[in-house]
């Protein structure tokens, strides 16, 4: 993008063009500031450029917005001397970027907070073996039988946290990798939810049918779905709406990992969303929106297709939380020829 000495849009590029969805002609001549939503500290950074005749780099701004797309930029901007432009300004996506970066971040954090968890739970596990064998013990002195329904609560509940922490101190299951039909996976999960909720809850299926099997572990595929599937049944309290869909995505990266085709699993509530104060901690363990929740479902699911090489995101809103799966497929997996894209076989219904 090129500048006059008033801030005004001289020249974009093509490619300016296509990321700010304007056209040059309609912006020429248009102060940046009103052109761009939320520009107006870019625009000050431009003044202070051209008033001090030196070169400044804006690592991460935020443009757009309503009617434009709101994208995460660096700009660099340089004086010139071009006829009557005065500055350069050079955008570049961070979206990529950013991306990457929440996923090797995502992935560390799996690694530290399972290692913390299970150190935890060690050191939790003794004394409640203790506690239960205690109350065990003056069950046996009371004479008051009513009383002994105050130690079988203690005994109860020491049980309940004694297989909490057996799960999170459990090694991880070894992987019996398979050929793994993804829909089958999403009819099994399908099956579990509506035998759970047998009485208000609708789940529709939306399935490409060509996609191809893919390797992997068919029984932890199906619980990490179900984690998901059932945290959305959860928010509705069984009562609302599900949409399981299943579409290829294409030149995937994950992990600075670059695939050519991917198979991209959905799950879609109409539930309350997400609280503002729980996304950034959704995958943290023991963080839950649900009381009585244990927090570990979404942690063990991003674990599991972090295992597979894939990853599991999200976005909420009131009325729509959205939970994408990413499996890559490797290239022994392609359909052949990858025709598909024209002879697309649907389950909508």
């Amino acid at each position: 993008m090129l500048l006059d000495r008033n801030l005004a849009i001289l020249y974009l590029n093509p490619m300016a063009e296509q990321l700010f969805e304007l056209s040059r002609k309609n912006v020429h001549a248009h102060d940046l500031g009103h052109v761009l939503i939320g520009a107006e500290s870019l625009a000050a950074t431009a003044r202070h450029a051209l008033d001090e005749q030196c070169g400044f780099l804006e690592h991460e701004i935020v443009l757009g917005g309503g009617h434009q797309p709101t994208l995460q930029l660096s700009c660099t901007i340089t004086p010139v001397e071009l006829d009557d432009a005065v500055l350069l300004l050079e955008f570049r996506p961070l979206s990529q970027q950013l991306k990457i970066a929440r996923e090797e971040r995502v992935i560390h954090d799996q690694q530290l907070n399972r290692q913390l968890i299970r150190n935890l739970a060690h050191e939790i596990r003794n004394p409640l073996g203790g506690i239960k064998g205690a109350a065990q013990l003056l069950e046996r002195e009371l004479d008051r039988k009513e009383l002994h329904e105050y130690t079988r609560v203690i005994v109860k509940e020491t049980d309940r946290l004694q297989s909490l922490m057996d799960r999170l101190v459990a090694p991880p299951r070894s992987f019996i990798m398979g050929q793994v039909n993804i829909h089958e996976v999403l009819e099994r999960v399908r099956s579990l939810i509506l035998a759970e909720y047998p009485a208000g809850l609708d789940i529709k299926r939306d399935y490409d049918l060509s996609l191809p099997d893919l390797t992997g572990d068919r029984e932890q595929l199906i619980q990490s779905v179900l984690n998901i599937a059932r945290n959305a049944a959860q928010a509705l309290n069984g009562e609302g709406l599900i949409h399981l869909r299943s579409r290829v995505a294409r030149q995937v990266t994950l992990a600075k990992h670059r695939y050519r085709l991917a198979i991209n699993i959905e799950i879609i509530d109409n539930g309350p969303g997400i609280p503002a104060d729980l996304k950034d901690r959704i995958f943290f363990p023991l963080v839950s929106g649900r009381e009585g929740g244990t927090g570990l479902g979404l942690m063990l699911a991003q674990s599991s297709v972090n295992q597979h090489r894939g990853m599991i995101e999200f976005e909420s809103e009131p009325g729509k939380t959205r939970f994408s799966l990413l499996l890559p497929l490797l290239s022994s997996e392609f359909p052949p020829q990858e025709q598909r894209t024209h002879h697309e076989t649907r389950l909508d219904h």
